[in-house]
């Protein structure tokens, strides 16, 4: 009896045991710790003392943290739904190949996204850096006047959208390619002996079947562009990094070169529930969306 009780009750949790005590180690202890710190004066390393809620009253007035707002939801925009429209158009393409051609393109394209990103930036520093880029030369026999892509403000951002786009592509590109091979190929025959058209067919049968899996693309790349940070700091060097900061760089900024953990943890934390609430926004709005679709 003692035996069955274990075997049906304690042992499953004691499976679940190792997993708990990582999770909690590794995310929910520095999740706490970064709450508590946000209301201290705490440097990067060491104590300080309670402060309530002047570091969050002080960020206010900080206008760095305005041009960081704006620089993150202007990188959001210009990445997350081109970068899945781009995924997704590309998955349509690559559907219609077969045998080794399609897993040489698909691999072509899956590429980028397991380079490592210090290699990216060297990539794309030979193509649009502005005395020795590749591009650049382009535009020296086209006549046009070098655009210093990575030291403007104008530029800088579009830019490093258009890198991560190309960076990121790979993976959004497998999850459409998966959700478009789960379609039942009987629709689509069916749709054939109607004579309907290619536009009507994405329209009709792929677009809406394909929702579900649009959506999970969209919140994954939301919540990853909205913590945008390797990119912006690499190519940013040199720059105006104070005029293209991020919301992750300005908690760099704040932690490692001012010294001021308290406040950087409170910046954190403000970060923390502004990818909460807009990732929790863009879901409501993508089921509702979601059941337009179906009707």
């Amino acid at each position: 009896m003692i035996g069955k009780a274990f075997t049906s009750y304690w042992f499953p949790v004691l499976l679940i045991v190792p997993f708990l005590a990582i999770y909690g180690l590794i995310f929910i202890y520095p999740t706490i710790s970064m709450f508590v710190l946000s209301f201290t004066d705490a440097p990067l390393i060491g104590s300080g003392n309670f402060v309530g809620l002047s570091n969050y009253a002080r960020l206010f007035h900080d206008p760095r943290l305005l041009v960081a707002l704006w620089n993150t939801a202007y990188f959001v925009i210009l990445s997350v739904i081109p970068g899945a429209a781009v995924a997704l158009l590309i998955a349509l393409a690559v559907q219609r190949l077969s045998g080794r051609l399609q897993a040489a393109v698909l691999a072509l394209f899956f590429l980028p996204f397991i380079v490592p990103v210090s290699v990216v930036y060297l990539i794309w520093d030979w193509i649009l850096n502005y005395q020795f880029g590749i591009a650049m030369h382009w535009l020296d026999a086209l006549g046009i006047p070098r655009v210093p892509v990575f030291k403007t403000v104008t530029w800088f951002m579009p830019a490093v959208a258009l890198i991560t786009i190309w960076w990121t592509c790979g993976f959004s590109l497998l999850v459409f390619l998966a959700g478009l091979r789960a379609i039942p190929a009987e629709i689509y025959e069916a749709a054939a002996l109607d004579n309907a058209s290619r536009w009507t067919t994405f329209r009709r049968i792929t677009w809406p079947l394909l929702w579900p899996v649009t959506a999970l693309v969209l919140t994954i790349q939301l919540i990853l562009q909205l913590k945008i940070f390797d990119q912006v700091y690499l190519f940013s060097t040199g720059g105006r990094p104070n005029d293209t900061i991020v919301m992750v760089q300005y908690i760099f900024q704040m932690a490692f070169v001012d010294d001021h953990g308290g406040r950087a943890a409170a910046v954190a934390v403000t970060l923390f529930l502004i990818v909460i609430v807009v990732t929790l926004v863009e879901f409501q709005l993508l089921r509702l969306a979601g059941g337009g679709q179906k009707k």
